[in-house]
């Protein structure tokens, strides 16, 4: 196993420790796992292709990581009441449907490519949780009002995103 590969199996395996911080009130430290774990969703990618090491698990896995770590995040800022459930339902529901679009697009010979927008949006998330992290720790009124509008920004480019796949590959609903 290539380093890319390990570094996106470093990001999984961080996901639970981030998550056990979190719920047991340590937001600086699980702010910390969860800079670490995003650092690796860039190196991975610009080590793999900086020494052609490109591999069918890394574009699977990685865009997968990336996921696994923000759905961690947004499901303890759930069970902590910071942010609503409909916007974890429009990260998750996206996700899914554009996961699925990838699956029926391969089946007809065609790859579904991360977009400018898939990549914006997993950026705002990732900076949105961790802006959210800092205002949760703080228990400032602004601060958490301010980590909940990062979230709804998300929310909004994740919407703009799911929008975008769909109309870029509209040709993988049509039979």
């Amino acid at each position: 196993m290539n380093l890319p590969n390990k570094l996106t199996l470093l990001r999984i395996v961080l996901v639970p420790v981030c998550m056990a911080l979190m719920l047991t009130g340590h937001f600086y430290i699980a702010l910390g796992v969860f800079i670490v774990a995003s650092i690796t969703d860039f190196l991975d990618g610009y080590i793999a292709r900086k020494n052609n090491l490109v591999t069918s698990f890394g574009k699977i896995m990685d865009p997968l990581a990336d996921k696994i770590l923000v759905f961690g995040a947004l499901l303890c800022f759930l069970q902590l009441g910071f942010i609503n459930s409909w916007c974890v339902a429009i990260i998750l529901a996206r996700e899914f449907f554009v996961t699925g679009m990838r699956v029926v697009a391969v089946d007809k010979g065609k790859v579904i490519a991360a977009s400018w927008w898939g990549k914006v949006k997993t950026n705002v998330q990732m900076f949105a949780v961790m802006f959210g992290f800092l205002a949760f720790s703080q228990d400032s009124a602004a601060l958490i009002l301010a980590g909940q509008i990062a979230i709804y920004i998300a929310t909004a480019f994740t919407a703009a995103s799911w929008v975008a796949y769909i109309f870029e590959n509209i040709e993988v609903f049509k039979d």
